[in-house]
Order: C-alpha cells, then structure tokens, then sequence
C-alpha cells in the first residue's frame, strides 16, 4: 500500500573527480536501486534546479518526495530531513457543496476539514442548468469548430477552480501550513461536475445516447488548472461508468467495500437522485432515479439540505401527543432536512393524524380528545388546505414558522416510492431477496442522520433488522480519501469501473408499476411490512 505522493529515504555516494555522474542522475540512480519496482522515474522541467540545489546543500542524503503515479515515479522536492507533515487534499466536489478533508501521507491522520457551497449555484442549482450555461454560445452560434472555447464553460471551470482555491486556502490555515504546500488532489463528483472541473464541454452528456467526452482522466498537475496547491501536484479524477453514473459513487462503491466482499450487500446514496448499487466482489448492478429532491430540500416548501438550523430530528408522543425536535447545531430552526421530514411524517402516520395516503386527518372529525387537541393545535387550516406547524406556533411572524403542508407531503410521498420502486427493481432483477442481503449500506448525510425504523415505517425502506443498515457518511469523499492514501484502491476503482452493469429506469416498465404500489403508508401490499401498524384507508 503507497500512497499517491510517497517520500522516500535517499543516500547516495558524494561526487569526486572519479565520478562526475550529475546531481539530477545521481538522485535519480539511488532512487531507482530503492524503488526497484520497473517504473521509470523522471524530474519534470521545472523542478530540476530547486531538486538539484537541495541534493547537494543536503549532502547527497536526504528524503526525495515523489508522485506515485500509475505507470512512473515523478520526483517533486527534496528534503534534508524526512518530514514530518506532507499534506494531501481529498474532495468531494458536489452539485451544491463541496467537502475536502487535508490529510497527512505520513500517517494518514486527518489535519483538517471543511466545506463550502457550489458557487456554481449562481448559473443552475441543478446539472442541466449548467450544462445549458456551459454550451449556450456553441447552441447559438453552431459552433463545429474544434478549438471553439465556449465562455460559458469557462466560467463555470473558473468559479469551481476559485471555489477549490478558497477551500484549500481554509483547510491549509487550520492545518497550520500553506495551501502551496499541499502536495495532491483526488476528486470524487458526478460525470458532469468532472467535465466542468476540467473545463471540457458536457454537450453530449444530456443528449441522447447521453455519452460523456470522458470516463476516466489523466492525472493531470495542478499548476495546469491554476489552483493554488503546490504546481506539480498530482490531481487525480475519480473514473465513470457514464453520464448518469458518476466517480462519486465509484467512490461510495470503493468507500462501502462492497467491491471487495464476497456477500451480496447494497449501498444507497440519496442527494438529488437516489442512487443503488447491488453485488458483491464478483459482480455490481446499479441504477439511479430521481428520489432524492423532496429529501434534499428540493421540493418540500420548507426543506433544506442538514445544515446548522435544519430540523433533524422530531418525535411526537403516541399516548400524551408531546413533541419534540432536533436542530443540527442545536441552533434556531431554518427549516426540516431529509431525516427530520421522515421522522416527522411517520410520527404523523403513528399518531394518525395522516392517513395511508398520506393526507392530513380532519382535527373535527376526531374521537380521541387528547389526539384531537393536539392537531387543532399543530393543524393550520389555510388556502391550500392542512399544513403541520412544527415550530413558531406561538408566534404572529410566520417567517419563524416551519410547516409541513399538503403538496410537502405528497411529495415525500412520491419520493418514497420512488425509493421503494428503485430498490425493488433493482434486487427483482438479479433474482434476490431483501432478507438476502447481508448488509444495507446507507451514505451521505440523509444515511449519517435517518432513523432507518422511521424510514421503513414509511415503506421508503425494506422491512429488515435494524443491524442490516449501516451509514457512512459522505461515501464520496471516503473514496476520494482512500485513492490518495492506497494504491491499491486507484486500482480497484478501474476494477469497479469495468464489472457495473448500469440499469436504466427511464425505460424499466416494472419501476413504473412498484411506483404506483409504493404510493402509500406503508404500501399497497402490507405484508412486505409485517412491523409497520396498518390503518384506515381514508381520513376520517
């Protein structure tokens, strides 16, 4: 196991008038005798003075710094003495934010951490929308020309690049060091996200036979795209299978070890889309459908992504009707992330103050006085029927107010289904099981925050030990993490790359009916929920 910039101990004979072997060829001879692994090894252009200078103020002993990359050794610096700290920058480069962990390739600890919003967000919040601003003067003008640079394009790879910088100049302060001194980059995001990082055009990528103009890049050094990390920094670009399978979920598929395993588990990730993967160390089927948005702010009224002030955490009483909520960091409520909105409508189902539909119950039609008293107190009839107010009841501003109304719900309603279809699709299609599955891997921060009962409460889930769910966290970043730290994984992502067998929804006509069964509490078919209480039909 090497990581991608290793440092390696040099001692090497001092020069006399019997040997007048260069400086630069006589490191790179004592390399070469060390190394002993075939690679050629080379000094780029411009490193060969400062490298040279530094041998020979060293004495000729020292620590040679070299990239590891797949098929050569690059020497990059030299120190007299071996250092202590040689930072590396993993990022997950997302649609709407970015996340980077500084990391030490001597030991692999953790120096720093940190995020930042997609300041892409100015021209689309969504893929599509910077697509169409990344090829507006080539649509307009036809431009066929193979040198054409589309402005737009490049103004999408100059927001990025700055947005990187900002991040790496973060991390490196709160390391202690400077951002030139960090010594390399991987990069997990979608297909998309990668074309406009490198700046090359995504025209193909939405339209149809929907081909990128790459799957797997180069390592390429970061003084090329002008980021502010040391020059000749190896950036390394997690590999696709497509335009809608991108490097972060090779990074989830690495970050699980659902690759290497020879049980048959699942991983699920749900940002925008809902992305599944299923397999095992000798095979992987995946698919991606939009399930995601509702969950991830993009629809619900009052939904956000799980941030400070996010709601994610709400649990109301079944025999005395008191509720409690969570924020992330404990700060003033925003607004309810994916994991609050499942706890709450399955407390809402539990309570029955929804129905299987998912509609809001009628607080006059009530029975039970103590159940009654809470809905009229939470329930706010208004223009567009019931809505739930969670917080800022007792105050006049509504700005204070985070509500769950009607066309919230049926849109968590949808997107659980959406979910359900997907995962059922896809384990119907090799012939499995849910009870086959040894594992259930649940990534991002929708896994890091959900309470998987309340999930299977709404039918999003399948019904299953609790032991079966496992959340890692930010699953692309993991990967990102471990191809700078581990060979062996870089190559296990071409492995990965080259065994997926990609499903696709948009024409599976099974997704479309396990659709339309999943659109209820539970579902249609209760049995495939035997823990869930099954209720009325209708709303009383």
């Amino acid at each position: 196991m090497q990581s991608i910039v290793c440092s390696v101990q040099v001692k090497a004979a001092v020069p006399g008038l019997h040997d007048n072997t260069g400086d630069l060829d006589r490191l790179q001879q004592a390399l070469i005798n060390t190394l002993a692994d075939g690679r050629p090894l080379t000094v780029p252009y411009s490193c060969m003075t400062s490298i040279a200078r530094k041998f020979r103020a060293a004495g000729f002993v020292g620590s040679a710094l070299l990239n590891n990359l797949d098929d050569a050794w690059v020497v990059v610096d030299f120190f007299a003495d071996r250092p202590a700290v040689i930072p590396g920058m993993a990022l997950d480069l997302g649609t709407t934010h970015l996340e980077a962990t500084l990391l030490n390739f001597q030991n692999g600890e953790t120096l720093a951490e940190g995020n930042l919003e997609n300041a892409q967000i100015a021209f689309g919040a969504d893929i599509l929308s910077r697509i169409h601003h990344a090829t507006t003067a080539r649509r307009q003008e036809k431009q066929l020309d193979p040198e054409f640079h589309d402005p737009g394009l490049e103004e999408l790879q100059h927001v990025i690049i700055s947005t990187i910088n900002e991040l790496a100049e973060m991390l490196a302060s709160r390391a202690g060091i400077e951002a030139s001194s960090i010594r390399a980059l991987s990069v997990s995001g979608n297909t998309t996200m990668a074309h406009l990082f490198l700046g090359l055009d995504p025209y193909h990528i939405c339209r149809e036979p929907y081909i990128p103009l790459f799957n797997r890049a180069p390592i390429i050094d970061a003084g090329q795209l002008k980021l502010t990390i040391n020059p000749v920094s190896p950036v390394w670009i997690m590999p696709s299978v497509g335009s809608y399978f991108g490097g972060d979920l090779v990074s989830g598929i690495l970050a699980s070890g659902m690759a290497q395993s020879d049980k048959t588990t699942m991983l699920i990730d749900v940002g925008t889309n809902a992305e599944v993967v299923l397999g095992n160390n000798e095979w992987l089927i995946a698919c991606a459908g939009a399930a995601g948005p509702a969950l991830e702010g993009g629809v619900a009224r009052m939904g956000m992504r799980a941030g400070p002030g996010a709601i994610e955490f709400v649990s109301i009483n079944p025999d005395n009707y008191e509720m409690e909520y969570r924020t992330i960091g404990d700060a003033h409520p925003k607004g309810i992330c994916g994991s609050g909105l499942i706890d709450l409508v399955a407390s809402l189902y539990l309570t029955r103050m929804i129905d299987i539909r998912g509609k809001f119950r009628d607080p006059d039609s009530e029975q039970d006085p103590a159940r009654a008293a809470f809905m009229k107190e939470h329930l706010s009839k208004r223009d567009d029927g019931f809505c739930f107010v969670v917080t800022g009841i007792q105050n006049s501003d509504s700005q204070d107010e985070v509500v769950l109304e009607q066309i919230d719900l049926d849109a968590m309603i949808r997107s659980k289904a959406a979910m359900y279809a997907i995962l059922t699709t896809l384990i119907n299609q090799v012939g499995l099981e849910f009870s086959d599955l040894e594992e259930i891997t649940v990534a991002g921060a929708f896994g890091r925050h959900i309470n998987s009962q309340h999930a299977m409460t709404l039918g999003m889930l399948p019904d299953l030990p609790l032991s079966t769910y496992r959340a890692i966290g930010n699953s692309s970043l993991r990967g990102a993490e471990k191809v700078l730290l581990d060979d062996t994984a870089r190559r296990d992502c071409e492995r990965i790359v080259s065994s997926i067998t990609y499903l696709e929804l948009n024409v599976n006509q099974e997704f479309m009916i396990r659709f339309s069964g999943a659109r209820f509490i539970p579902h249609t078919d209760p049995s495939l929920f035997p823990s869930v209480p099954l209720f009325d039909m209708v709303a009383s």
